[in-house]
C-alpha cells in the first residue's frame, strides 16, 4: 500500500486531459433528480434498526467548506447547521454521543437528506447553495482510484482509467468536452485536497478521551461538534 505522501503525488501528476477522456468515455449528464443528495435506500438485512429503510446523505466536507457554505446564501448558518461529525466511530455512551471519528459530513434534515436540498412542485431537486458546494459534490458521481480519496455515497458502477463512476442514472449520457474537462479539473483538484488532508489529519492526530465527548480529528486539529478547537 502506497503511503498518503506517495498518493498526493500521483493525484497531483493526473493529467485533466486523461481524466476529461474517461469521463466523456463514461458520460454523464445530471438529471437533477436528486438521488445523491437524498438519504440513501438500504436493504433490510443492513438496517441496524429493523424499521429503518434508509440512512442518512453521508458526504464528506472538509473545515474550509464549512465556513464557506456558513456565509452561502441569504442568512448566515452556525457550524451545526452546515456540518456534523462523521458517523462511523461515533457511539452512544452513558451521557451521550461520544467517541472520535474523521472529518465532517454535510447536515442532515429530520429526513436523512441534505440540508441544502430542496424540491420544487414538481419533484426536481436544486442545491439551495449550488455555487458552494463542496468538491465532493461538484464531482459526484465520479472519483480516483487512489487511496486516501474520499469516495461518495453509492457503488463503483463504471471504471475508466483513474476515474471511477458511482450509481447515478445520469451516467451514459453525453457531455461536451468543454464539461468533461471542467469537471476533470475539479476532480483532480478534490483528489489532491482530500489527500494533503488526509496527511494533516494524521500529523495532527492525538487520541482523545473518554471525557472529552465527541471528538472530530480533521486537517486542522481536533475539534467540537459545534467546529470550535479541542483545548
Amino acid at each position: 500500500m502506497e503511503s498518503l505522501e506517495a498518493e498526493l503525488e500521483r493525484a497531483r501528476a493526473l493529467d485533466v486531459g486523461d481524466l476529461a477522456d474517461a469521463i466523456e468515455r463514461i458520460g454523464f449528464e445530471c438529471t437533477r433528480c436528486g438521488a445523491c443528495c437524498k438519504a440513501n435506500e438500504i436493504e433490510e438485512s443492513e438496517a441496524d434498526d429493523e424499521h429503518a429503510d434508509t440512512e442518512p446523505h453521508t458526504a464528506t466536507v472538509q473545515p474550509e467548506e464549512v465556513r464557506r457554505l456558513q456565509s452561502a446564501g441569504e442568512k448566515e448558518y452556525d457550524w451545526r447547521d452546515v456540518a456534523r461529525p462523521m458517523p462511523f466511530g461515533v457511539r452512544e455512551g452513558e451521557d451521550g454521543p461520544e467517541g472520535e471519528t474523521f472529518e465532517w459530513a454535510l447536515q442532515t434534515d429530520d429526513c436523512g437528506d441534505c440540508t441544502f436540498y430542496e424540491e420544487d412542485e414538481d419533484g426536481v431537486g436544486a442545491c439551495s447553495v449550488h455555487g458552494d458546494r463542496p468538491l465532493i459534490c461538484q464531482t459526484y458521481p465520479f472519483s480516483v482510484a487512489l487511496g486516501g480519496t474520499s469516495q461518495p455515497m453509492g457503488e463503483a458502477v463504471d471504471e475508466a482509467g483513474m476515474v471511477r463512476a458511482h450509481e447515478c442514472e445520469g451516467l451514459g449520457r453525453d457531455i461536451s468536452r468543454a464539461d468533461a474537462e471542467e469537471l476533470a479539473a475539479t476532480l483532480r483538484e478534490r483528489a489532491v485536497r482530500e489527500l494533503a488532508s488526509a496527511i494533516d489529519v494524521r500529523e495532527n492526530y492525538e487520541p482523545a478521551r473518554p471525557d472529552q465527548g465527541v471528538v472530530v480529528h480533521d486537517s486542522e486539529g481536533p475539534k467540537r461538534p459545534d467546529g470550535t478547537p479541542v483545548e
